[in-house]
């Protein structure tokens, strides 16, 4: 992963000289507050990795990659007033650390912001409304799910698929296209990015049900906790409906901080949901390396984009 540390240090240089370049006040601080905690950067790097694979200097998408980051970050900002989150990565969110009112000025500035930078062409602007609008479809549908009992796995894919996947595939086709791929290969990469960012999420919810908490940093069962409508909570509820078994919508309907977290996980044991999750990670994964070997480029040049994938879904935490 010696190109990842340089894709890296490539972003949060041009992420640093961006927030040095702000001006002074209150709607441009929350901004520079997000950016400067850490994070991964992982669908900038996408999108570096996918412009130098067709030969192009990867410095010359770090505007788009900037972009890419920006509008990652409004989403945060503006997700975690909806979720009321008093926190993101340990720190106080911008609502908390200044209010409801400027967390979301700020973060439609940094939205104007991210549409500046690519604004330079005119197919790339498409590519990015397009992922704008369908991120934004997928944090409704995450809050429609929220409150239904009967979502189905197909509706929860569908929405992470908006939410989360979509992103990481628009990264993926930018960076071809800037890179100068044909348009045919341009939907291999989004195709791959998709479906590794679905694998991705399903590896995450794994991890939250059934990770090892000394790795993952938290105790197992935090979206069971909160209620979550997780593909595995879905998956079990339908079997255990099947099964004539009410004990997962009996703790549901209690209180969060009444919820018997490890009986649930039990529950779910039982009915083999580790294993029917991590075959869906497989699915996808699958998928992801078949749209993959269909771009023409030799091995040697999508090495990178085998090595993202494997850091991506390996992961133990």
């Amino acid at each position: 992963m010696e190109r990842f540390a340089t894709y890296s240090a490539l972003i949060n240089e041009r992420v640093a000289q961006w927030v040095a370049s702000l001006p002074h006040g209150t709607l441009y601080a929350p901004m520079a507050y997000l950016l400067g905690s850490p994070a991964k950067r992982l669908r900038p790097i996408a999108m570096l990795m996918c412009c130098e694979a067709y030969g192009k200097d990867p410095a010359s998408v770090l505007d788009e990659a900037l972009g890419i980051e920006l509008f990652h970050t409004f989403t945060l900002m503006h997700d975690d007033i909806m979720d009321e989150a008093p926190l993101r990565r340990g720190r106080p969110t911008v609502h908390t650390e200044w209010s409801v009112n400027t967390a979301i000025l700020s973060g439609d500035a940094m939205l104007v912001k991210a549409y500046q930078l690519m604004a330079h062409d005119p197919a790339v602007l498409g590519i990015f409304s397009e992922c704008a609008l369908g991120v934004c479809e997928g944090q409704q549908l995450d809050m429609e799910l929220a409150e239904k009992d009967d979502a189905s796995p197909e509706a929860y894919l569908e929405m992470i698929r908006l939410k989360t996947a979509v992103l990481l595939a628009c990264s993926m086709r930018i960076g071809a296209i800037r890179g100068g791929a044909s348009v045919t290969d341009a939907g291999h990469l989004e195709r791959f990015g998709e479906q590794i960012g679905l694998a991705f999420q399903l590896r995450d919810d794994l991890l939250d049900a059934f990770g090892d908490p000394d790795k993952v940093g938290k105790q197992r069962g935090g979206d069971l906790k909160a209620g979550k409508r997780t593909w595995l909570l879905i998956h079990a509820l339908e079997k255990s409906h099947a099964a004539g078994d009410r004990s997962l919508v009996d703790e549901l309907a209690r209180p969060a901080a009444d919820r018997d977290v490890a009986r649930m996980l039990d529950v779910m044991e039982q009915l083999d949901v580790h294993a029917a999750a991590t075959r869906e990670v497989e699915r996808h994964t699958t998928s992801a390396m078949e749209a993959l070997e269909k771009v023409a480029l030799p091995l040697e040049r999508k090495a990178p984009l085998l090595d993202l994938a494997t850091y991506l879904l390996e992961r133990a935490y």
